[in-house]
């Protein structure tokens, strides 16, 4: 999941630029959308992250033994301790027995790439066919792994503790790296997966290094090393897509967004900050869109463009609001469904949607609500090809750590299982409703 919008308060104190450092927005392609016949095979799903929910297994002195540019901010006291998250490496077991209780038919998560490559060149072959074990028996249960290759983080070895132009995407040895780290997992899991999301939300990641400096290499204002790596990140999400298709043809190419839906707010002379997150929302996706099967995009929320809306959101409560002050608006999710779809002419899914609360009641009603926004816009004849729900269990949640609750489960501290919440038990009846009825359903 992305991070909060609250990031971008520094671009307030140069909102009186009258010329938008990244330059104009590219016009949108004017598309129309196709009009669908039915509903059969829509893809229900849940969606986690491999740091979110993994626990190490090594230990310091093991030859496999890693470490991602996350660990080095958690030294730095940059970010919460991760600990042990769910188990899920471990345990992988307890989340598959929670996804065969709620009925999904697919489930995305993600492969640490630093588990399989602790160092340059030096693979963890064991952790590489524990995931694929992982995928295995997941299509054994019926249920289509998606496979996300990498998910915010970045093995340790791609910092450059000298020179922090040289972090991550734009590391001197990434693309080369990342080229076979992506070949070797595709080619090990293909026997058993159709769907793979080379990155998640690559936009909001850059964003948030670059501009926010919340992240590595937390740069703030750094418009440079934005466009920078925003470029490298699309170049080595296409080479993912050319080796996905050279190793299996038949392979759907999933890309996963970050797109809240922004609106112009007060107090933004010029509109910098309304242009700069509608470029993070697009900047990335418009590199890739062609090589891609589905555009899939994560949606939580709208949000004024402006220094209150971000200032505030620490403070904002109630009915309309997540624990994190995220304002809850499903109609919104319609309009980017809409947007998105005329802007790129090409099958839709929503790879992420939930909400941190601990109210389950008021869970089921924004699934509830996001859900009826998807199915009013396919019967417009919107081609959208799946849900995703963030997420399986209350998990780690980047800077905010465990405090948000977004989990369709908890984990039960002495068993390790995930026990469901009533809004788990909601999400199967959706499925087995829509499932019987071939068609989007999501009347309680």
């Amino acid at each position: 999941m992305r991070h909060s919008p609250w990031i971008l308060i520094p671009l307030f104190f140069c909102s009186g630029c009258a010329i938008h450092p990244l330059g104009p927005l590219d016009k949108a392609p004017k598309h129309q959308a196709a009009k669908l016949t039915g509903y059969h095979g829509f893809a229900w799903g849940i969606s986690t992250a491999s740091l979110q929910y993994e626990n190490r297994a090594e230990k310091p002195g093991d030859p496999n033994y890693f470490l991602r540019d996350w660990d080095l901010l958690v030294q730095q006291k940059k970010a919460p301790i991760v600990g042990n998250a769910l188990y899920t490496w471990s345990d992988f077991d307890k989340d598959l027995a929670a996804l065969k209780k709620i009925g999904v038919t697919h489930y995305r998560f993600s492969i640490e790439w630093a588990r399989v490559e602790p160092q340059p060149g030096r693979y963890n072959e064991a952790a590489l066919r524990r995931y694929v074990a992982m995928c295995r028996k997941l299509k054994e249960a019926g249920i289509e792994p998606v496979v996300t290759l990498w998910h915010f983080s970045f093995p340790a070895w791609l910092t450059d503790p000298h020179d922090s132009k040289k972090v991550n995407w734009l590391h001197p040895l990434a693309r080369e790296r990342w080229n076979l780290y992506v070949s070797k997992v595709v080619r090990a899991t293909s026997p058993y997966v159709n769907y793979y999301a080379p990155e998640n939300e690559p936009n909001g990641q850059v964003l948030t290094a670059y501009i926010a400096g919340l992240w590595p290499p937390c740069h703030i204002l750094d418009f440079a090393g934005y466009k920078a790596a925003t470029i490298a990140s699309a170049d080595m999400f296409r080479d993912a897509a050319y080796r996905i298709k050279e190793i299996k043809p038949s392979a759907k190419v999933v890309s996963v967004e970050a797109l809240p839906w922004w609106k112009h707010g007060p107090l933004d002379p010029g509109g910098l900050i309304y242009n700069t997150v509608q470029h993070s929302n697009f900047d990335h996706l418009d590199r890739i869109y062609d090589v891609c099967d589905i555009i899939g995009f994560n949606y939580y929320y709208s949000q004024m463009a402006g220094p209150i809306s971000f200032l505030s959101e620490s403070y904002r409560h109630g009915h309309h609001f997540t624990m994190m002050g995220w304002r809850i608006d499903p109609a919104s999710l319609g309009k980017q469904i809409r947007y998105v779809a005329k802007r790129y002419d090409k099958p839709m899914m929503i790879t992420e949607n939930g909400i941190a609360t601990l109210n389950d009641p008021k869970r089921i009603e924004y699934l509830h609500d996001h859900m009826a926004q998807i199915r009013k816009a396919m019967d417009e004849g919107y081609d959208v090809r799946g849900y995703f729900v963030w997420s399986l269990a209350d998990n780690y949640e980047w800077h905010y750590g465990y405090i948000p609750k977004f989990g369709l489960a908890t984990m039960d501290p002495v068993t390790r299982d995930r026990v469901l919440k009533p809004s788990a038990k909601y999400y199967h009846k959706v499925i087995k409703t829509s499932q019987s009825e071939q068609k989007v359903q999501v009347d309680p």
